[in-house]
């Protein structure tokens, strides 16, 4: 396993200010200077602690300008493309945003890293576990893609962040570009202000809400906490066999179905809430498992927490954040039960 750290080096993270960039903020503001570029529709780094380090600097910005997007990012060494547009919410309401933000964008994105290519040492991307399909058990990164029929909402997103690999891995082996690619399998964690499952579901049981399953509650998942994946990001970014690679990033050995997870966050938390089924929203994903085989035998990755310890950790940042965190979308609201 390679121990490279990151350090002196320029790090470029758009969509920064989100979940995921926010964390990798934290492991690497000490000994490298940060850019973030995000139009802050979804601001975590407001309540992180560095926000306001010597080593960060924020532009509010659009990865649909391109312009901006190049000048922003002159001279990085390191650039994690971290911003699209994701959750069924709002790929259902804005499907035409979905699809420019995750492919229009990528594809500016990858230009902005190739104009630095005298200095660039690693393009990191964020693809989908969503490309697997409804039904993906163990699941191998050569495994064949599926998406559903057109015009079904669920797969507007998985089809945009597809070919953002695609076109990531075509960077690659036509100009030589230092990419890499992460499929994440359900990331979850402090930090997480969007439309998580497992956020959503914490902060209704933290105040006794009822708790909408849509769906008849029987989709599995595998569940990896943030702190994983930051690992696995570490890895991708630091060793040089995860160039021109995909990695799925994810806990094999965290599985629930979505019914069970949300008994478990009730037990966890000691909460009263009622769990209600209520009509499923989209095509739905049936089983969603990786294999991990690749990153354990390439770069080293193994996930190590366990579902409950990082419940109870996610649960006590929400505890604390849970009145900056944004109102919940309408769709987690007031449902009709089937």
């Amino acid at each position: 396993m390679n121990n490279i750290v990151l350090k002196n080096k320029k790090i470029f993270i758009t969509g920064g200010a989100g979940f995921i960039g926010s964390t990798l903020i934290d492991k690497y503001i000490g000994a490298n200077e940060i850019v973030v570029f995000d139009n802050l529709s979804r601001n975590t780094l407001k309540t992180s602690p560095n926000r306001d380090h010597k080593n960060l600097k924020v532009i509010e910005g659009d990865v649909l300008d391109k312009k901006s997007l190049l000048s922003a990012a002159e001279g990085v060494n390191i650039f994690v493309h971290a911003a699209a547009i994701a959750g069924i919410d709002n790929t259902v309401k804005s499907p035409v945003r979905t699809m420019n933000i995750n492919m229009i964008g990528t594809a500016n994105a990858l230009e902005a890293a190739q104009n630095n290519s005298e200095v660039i040492e690693r393009f990191l991307e964020f693809s989908t576990s969503e490309v697997f399909g409804t039904r993906a058990y163990r699941v191998e990164e050569i495994d064949s893609t599926h998406t559903g029929a057109v015009g079904e909402a669920r797969w507007t997103y998985a089809v945009s962040k597809l070919a953002g690999e695609h076109l990531t891995h075509a960077y690659h082996k036509e100009y030589g570009l230092p990419t890499v690619t992460i499929r994440p399998f359900n990331i979850y964690g402090p930090g997480q202000v969007g439309e998580g499952a497992i956020s959503i579901i914490i902060r209704k049981a933290l105040n006794d809400e009822d708790i909408y399953i849509f769906g008849d509650g029987s989709q599995i998942r595998a569940w990896c906490y943030v702190d994983d994946m930051i690992s696995a990001l570490d890895k991708s970014l630091t060793d040089p066999n995860a160039i021109g690679e995909s990695f799925n990033i994810g806990n094999a050995r965290a599985v629930t179905t979505i019914y069970g997870l949300a008994e478990t966050i009730c037990r966890v938390l000691n909460s009263k809430s009622k769990i209600i089924f209520t009509e499923a929203l989209s095509a739905d994903i049936e089983l969603r498992i990786p294999s991990v085989d690749k990153a354990r035998d390439l770069i080293g990755f193994e996930a190590k927490i366990d579902l409950e310890e990082g419940l109870k950790k996610t649960a006590e940042w929400i505890a604390e954040n849970e009145e900056s965190m944004p109102e919940m979308p309408d769709i987690f609201k007031n449902r009709k039960p089937t």
